[in-house]
């Protein structure tokens, strides 16, 4: 099996750079920052403080998240709901960042990303997937690029979706997330000594995505 460890901070086009690098090479994408937006949201829905360890660690044992791969994209489903358009608020984005930085919930997941990683050929996307869940991955990427465009690019996906947002809301948030994800004591965001950086300020979708699957199948050897 062939792992792809493809890591960068919030608003850099992760997963949907990911998912359609992934179709084009016939691997599964995976995206790992929704498994930490449902455990996330599965504190904001019990009315809990996603930044208290107390209220987010003992609920850990009942949280049933699972994925599900169509030809549409990854689903995830939280205990039995489909919460794939759920957890994409900025609410849910800023949950997932604080559950996050708890080590309790990053190992709860971890066994998971590794064994879709023993079954599959994954481009498995995230902010530490190089450095600590796949540090043996074949083909490691950073991908980034500059904050006001991440968050310029959050914002129009935001406004598309009816969402009532500021672009000077969504930048602060882009740039407290990156502090927080960079900051945090355990697995935090960095590019990996052997990954590939990838900065797609300026590019366009296409030429980001074409730029991925060229590296890949330059470090891979795959032809697909």
């Amino acid at each position: 099996m062939i792992s792809v460890a493809l890591d960068g901070p919030a608003g850099a086009g992760k997963s949907t750079i990911a998912r359609e690098a992934a179709r084009r090479l016939g691997f599964l994408h995976v995206d790992t920052g929704a498994l930490y937006r449902a455990i996330g949201l599965d504190a904001l829905r019990r009315g809990g403080d996603p930044k208290d360890p107390a209220q987010v660690i003992p609920c850990l044992e009942e949280t049933q998240i699972t994925l599900d791969f169509a030809p549409e994209g990854q689903r995830i489903f939280l205990r039995g709901e489909d919460v794939s358009q759920a957890i994409r608020t900025p609410e849910a984005s800023m949950a997932a960042s604080a559950v996050s930085a708890m080590p309790e919930v990053r190992q709860f997941l971890l066994e998971l990303q590794r064994d879709l990683a023993r079954k599959h050929d994954v481009i498995m996307d995230g902010r530490d997937i190089g450095t600590v869940v796949l540090p043996g991955a074949a083909v490691k990427i950073f991908l980034t690029a500059d904050p006001k465009e991440r968050a310029m690019r959050r914002y129009k996906e935001l406004v598309a979706k009816g969402e009532p947002v500021e672009f000077d809301t969504v930048l602060r948030e882009v740039e407290e997330r990156d502090y927080n994800d960079s900051h945090r004591a355990v697995a935090p965001l960095c590019q990996a000594e052997d990954a590939w950086l990838c900065d797609t300020t300026g590019l366009t979708l296409e030429g980001s995505i074409q730029a991925v699957v060229d590296h890949v199948r330059q470090k891979s050897g795959v032809t697909g």
